[in-house]
């Protein structure tokens, strides 16, 4: 009876969970009779609750003949891999393992190194965090299989235009045991619950066709010989040989700054933000941006991007949203405090929590004394932030907080609100903590009292420190080999060479390197 027909729609929450009603709304826009629609398949799916109206935007193909099976993706064939590895890859987050299974598919072998464990011991020691207060330095919530994402939300949102490409990324998750959902979601989103799974999936994929995955082991150094890289040391002293090394490290990883540079690599200062986490009631949150349709099944739990204009090109904004979610203490040093974020699959916390940052300037590292000229101390703000919060926290990772009202108002909290922290929170001096931070950000819940008092009233709690945004240093690379100018044979991707945003992000950048690196051109 004719092939599908491709239409755009807008409905109501009660439409979009009445399969008949869709069906009839979908067939006046095709032009076809309702009664000859078959299935209505979505494509793409959005939440539309700007402008006072709460709407599903679909992009749906209607089917007036049985459509066919919706299939799977399966993993992709790879070719058995043999001999010494072409490619040393340093960290198994995203950027690391998309990398590794890009150069798999084109039968070059690669070792993988990680200083962190694989996720099922990682799961542990992320716990024992939380918990116990016990921190496992190079393995918690920003080291180990899988990279930061994997403990802290698992969110595949991306600013990249290459839709193909996205989908590639988000094909392979679904191949490895990620929900389907996540290809037709304009906010996928796996959860930490699941991530996990998806990650050791791909593992053992990757280890069946021939790819060495080193856990518990540390870069040290770069080895060189010939005047190009030519491998990596490894913490016990071994050297780990290989024609081409892959930094995938991850923001958090402040000793490759110093490796890189002690080889003679040159390094550059990248704009990075800092802030604090913002927590509210998810039932509040659900009733302003939803109305009379919170908590209708079809919509789950509401989330919000903010932008607050401070004026000179500077804007304080929402970071990482984590509807339903958890605060989640994110530190990789014994002396530091670091918040993050995450959600599970199902979003069902009473709270959504966010980070809420500003662009860090080069008169912000000059009101403590630092040179923003050099790349590291760069860094050294980064740390002195967290620094800062573990000694206003009191130790054993206890986070520094306030009510925002009370922060608004430039005074101390006498006590909190309930929150979701497992360190648990001490009411301290915000100003204190975030230091040149602290005026942009209060100018920005000051304007939110006036316009969304959910966010700067006293029932929200802010979180201190949000600190690890993205990388503050990025390593240099050639946009056409992408090697590293000075050091031949290094390849920086990911996050932590400053080249990507996000898991879906820095996988792809993964992908453009294994491709530049085996000859099959750009991502």
């Amino acid at each position: 009876m004719g092939r599908p027909r491709r239409v755009e729609l807008s409905v109501p929450p009660e439409v979009y969970a009445d399969e008949a009603a869709l069906a009839r709304v979908a067939a006046k826009r095709a032009g076809v009779r309702a009664r000859d629609v078959r299935a209505v398949r979505i494509l793409r799916r959005a939440i539309d609750a700007r402008r006072g109206r709460v709407r599903v935007v679909l992009r749906a193909e209607v089917h007036t003949s049985d459509p066919p099976s919706r299939t799977v993706p399966s993993p992709r064939a790879l070719p058995a891999l043999s001999g010494a590895p072409a490619v040393a890859i340093v960290g198994a987050g995203p950027a690391g393992l998309f990398c590794a299974l890009e150069l798999a598919s084109a039968g070059v072998r690669s070792v993988l190194v990680e200083r962190g464990h694989d996720v099922r011991t990682r799961r542990r020691h992320v716990a024992d965090l939380s918990a116990r207060g016990r921190l496992h330095e190079d393995s918690n919530y920003c080291f180990g299989e899988g990279g930061a994402g994997t403990f802290s939300d698992g969110k595949l949102y991306t600013r990249s235009k290459k839709r193909g490409a996205v989908e590639v990324v988000l094909r392979d998750l679904v191949a490895y045991g990620a929900p389907s959902r996540i290809l037709i979601d304009s906010r996928p989103h796996v959860g930490t619950n699941r991530l996990p799974t998806v990650v050791a999936a791909l593992r053992a994929h990757l280890r069946s066709a021939g790819v060495e995955i080193l856990f518990g082991r540390r870069a040290t150094a770069l080895a060189a010989a010939g005047g190009r890289v030519r491998g990596v040391v490894l913490d016990d002293g071994t050297r780990l040989a290989a024609p081409c090394v892959v930094l995938a490290t991850g923001h958090s990883a402040r000793d490759v700054y110093r490796f890189v540079a002690a080889a003679g690599g040159v390094l550059k200062p990248k704009p990075f933000a800092a802030g604090v986490r913002i927590e509210v009631s998810q039932a509040r949150l659900d009733r302003q941006q939803y109305g009379r349709y919170a908590g209708h099944p079809a919509l789950g739990a509401a989330s919000v991007r903010l932008v607050v204009p401070l004026g000179e090109g500077r804007s304080a904004y929402t970071f990482c949203m984590c509807p339903g979610g958890h605060i989640a203490p994110a530190t990789t040093d014994p002396d530091a405090v670091v918040v993050n974020g995450w959600s599970p699959s199902a979003r069902r916390g009473r709270f959504a929590n966010s980070g809420f940052v500003v662009p860090v300037g080069p008169s912000d590292l000059a009101a403590v004394g630092l040179d923003p000229s050099r790349p590291l101390d760069w860094v050294a703000f980064q740390a002195r932030l967290e620094q800062a919060a573990f000694a206003a926290g009191g130790g054993a990772f206890t986070a520094p907080a306030a009510r925002a009202a009370d922060f608004v108002a430039g005074r101390v909290s006498s006590d909190l609100p309930p929150a979701s922290y497992p360190r648990g929170l001490r009411p301290a001096d915000l100003d204190a903590v975030l230091g040149p931070l602290a005026a942009p950000l209060r100018r920005a819940f000051t304007d939110l009292a006036g316009s969304l008092p959910l966010f700067a009233d006293d029932q929200a709690v802010l979180v201190g420190v949000e600190s690890r945004t993205s990388a503050p240093v990025r390593i240099p690379r050639d946009p056409r080999t992408r090697q590293h100018p000075a050091l031949p044979g290094l390849y920086p991707v990911g996050e932590g060479a400053g080249y990507a945003g996000g898991i879906v992000s820095a996988a792809l950048d993964g992908i453009a390197t294994a491709r530049a690196i085996a000859g099959c051109g750009p991502a």
